[in-house]
């Protein structure tokens, strides 16, 4: 882990699902380009060199921190309700978790389609933070260009369902303000570089990227400009920086000339990308490569950090962001994430034309711009009230406390109307009372670099109403999405209930909330348990397969 950029440093296998989802989507990923997919309004959530994959050692939280009580909570401790901090015995090694923000949300979609296809997601693959960020939270929005801090929680009950048990989770939301209309918002620059390889010739794919670039041209704005960069074992512009204003035509006919060819050169693709974005570079709009890809890089140079420092010096003078679509049954995981973290960008993952619609149609036009750069959250727990706590994800977005406030050190880039949600398992001390966490979001302005910071807390009253059942039903959703994504993992979160279990909760807040992406998470977990119990899933099981929402 490079804890100086606060980046992900590992790298994850790629896993496998059934049949390849469909490119199209990865046009989609332009809506990324908008800054993530995950506007509150479908998939909230939605920085650099972030995933390695692995799972953080036993004895740590989440965010590979090491937790107070972590391995043998008894041990050594001799009056641990005390809460007297002055205690030798009673100082924890580290209170604070600090984390690059992230809006990605390929892990969930990836997921989705892998289990639409019939096969469980690689545990590698699974990222509980993009789980949870992939739905609404209903979190009240700021009233100027920053961030709003919200801070709550409820009790989880034991795994037996019987009774409260010592631990609750608190959650902590970060919104930014809502986007403007798609008038207001400054011209894009966008250069897409799309993989036209052997492996995207299949039914769905290649065919897909065309028909959503298609229905990008008609998007965009007449003072919006697009060139277009194709790959396989050589990079090829198709299309120099392009106004839209009169060259809608000539833009749809590069795109569909696009044909599959042969090998993946992605260096190739993203250096040619890079070397159009600087010719097309305007001042005071918003610069941006999109990476459409399956990211299974097997010719020229596959290493995504020497790829990286090559258009290095491009990416800091000009402020070029770079952002990535995966797509596939067979995708590169590990090597789009490295990319694109390391490119002050993001990932999605798309599988169908539905959703490249809402995307470029409903997301896209309003999502171009950036709210926040190099992002990052740091929450504080009290010594005297927590005994132990675990970030439920962001294991690769970790970084070192003391660079929160350095402002050279990378973070996550933030669109409008996004929203980021990390959730912790907290375990009270006895007789806890008074403040739980303080959580702290630190951003800089896009344009001027200067930075702001936000706060908010949660005293024990906050986080002590029980968990299913209560007040909150997005906080229900989220906690489905996060016990669900442990679950696929591996995990062992406290009060895990089972797939059976979570997928009838997840039924029920869908009725509840009347929102059809929570009827498709249900769907995925009902796939999940019917995959592992090798019966089939309740109600049919067909109801969104292959579709990522």
């Amino acid at each position: 882990m490079d804890q100086r950029n606060g980046k992900r440093t590992g790298a994850r296998a790629g896993g496998r699902a059934g049949a390849r989802p469909g490119v199209v989507a990865l046009l989609l990923a332009a809506g990324m380009l908008l800054t993530a997919c995950s506007a509150d309004g479908s998939s909230d959530g939605t920085a650099a060199d972030k995933r390695s994959g692995a799972r953080p050692p036993q004895g740590t939280t989440g965010d590979g921190q090491g937790a107070p009580d972590a391995v043998a909570p008894e041990k050594g401790r001799q009056s641990e309700e005390s809460g007297d901090t002055s205690r030798p015995d009673l100082a924890a090694p580290d209170y604070l978790s600090t984390f690059a923000l992230d809006v990605d949300t390929a892990s969930y979609g990836y997921a989705r389609s892998t289990l639409g296809n019939g096969t469980l997601p690689d545990p590698v693959n699974v990222r509980p933070e993009e789980f949870v960020n992939s739905f609404k939270q209903g979190y009240e929005r700021p009233k100027g260009n920053g961030f709003s801090v919200t801070v709550d929680g409820a009790r989880i009950p034991n795994g037996s369902g019987s009774g409260p048990s010592d631990w609750s989770l608190l959650r902590v939301g970060l919104a930014t303000k809502a986007a403007p209309p798609s008038s207001e918002r400054p011209p894009a620059s966008l250069t897409f570089v799309v993989d036209i390889s052997g492996s995207m010739a299949g039914e769905g794919r290649l065919g897909l990227v065309q028909k959503s670039l298609a229905i990008l041209t008609d998007e965009l704005r007449d003072d919006d400009s697009v060139s277009l960069v194709t790959f396989s074992d050589e990079a090829e512009t198709r299309l120099p920086m392009t106004r839209l204003q009169g060259n809608r035509n000539k833009i749809r006919d590069a795109v569909e000339a696009m044909e599959p060819a042969q090998s993946t050169n992605v260096e190739a693709g993203i250096m040619r990308g890079y070397e159009e974005s600087v010719k097309g570079h305007r001042k005071g709009v918003n610069n941006r490569v999109v990476l459409l890809s399956d990211a299974l890089a097997n010719t020229g140079d596959t290493n995504a950090d020497s790829i990286l420092e090559r258009i290095d010096s491009a990416r800091r003078e000009y402020g070029i962001t770079l952002f990535g679509v995966g797509v596939g049954s067979d995708y590169g995981d590990a090597f789009m994430e490295r990319l694109t973290n390391r490119g002050d960008g993001h990932t999605t993952y798309v599988g169908d034309e539905e959703q490249a619609r809402k995307v470029f149609v409903d997301q896209l036009p309003a999502h171009i711009e950036l709210r926040a750069r190099d992002a990052k959250a740091q929450v504080a727990f009290d010594r005297g009230n927590v005994k132990q706590f675990r970030l439920i994800g962001y294991e690769n977005r970790k970084v070192a406390d003391e660079d929160f406030r350095d402002d050279s050190v990378d973070g996550g880039e933030v669109g409008p109307g996004h929203t980021v949600t990390a959730l912790y398992a907290v375990r009270l001390r006895e007789g806890a009372s008074g403040e739980v966490a303080k959580a702290t979001v630190r951003w800089l302005d896009p344009k001027t670099r200067k930075a702001s910071e936000e706060s908010g807390s949660a005293r024990t009253g906050t986080i002590d109403g029980r968990l299913w059942g209560g007040e909150s039903q997005r906080l229900q959703v989220a906690a489905v999405a996060a016990y669900f994504a442990d679950t696929l993992r591996g995990g062992d979160l406290p009060g895990t209930p089972t797939l059976r279990e979570l997928a009838s909760r997840a039924g029920k807040l869908a009725t509840d909330t009347e929102d059809e992406s929570v009827r498709k998470l249900a769907t995925a977990i009902g796939q999940a348990e019917a995959l592992r119990s090798g019966t089939e899933p309740e109600g049919g099981g067909d109801e969104g397969e292959g579709e990522i929402g």
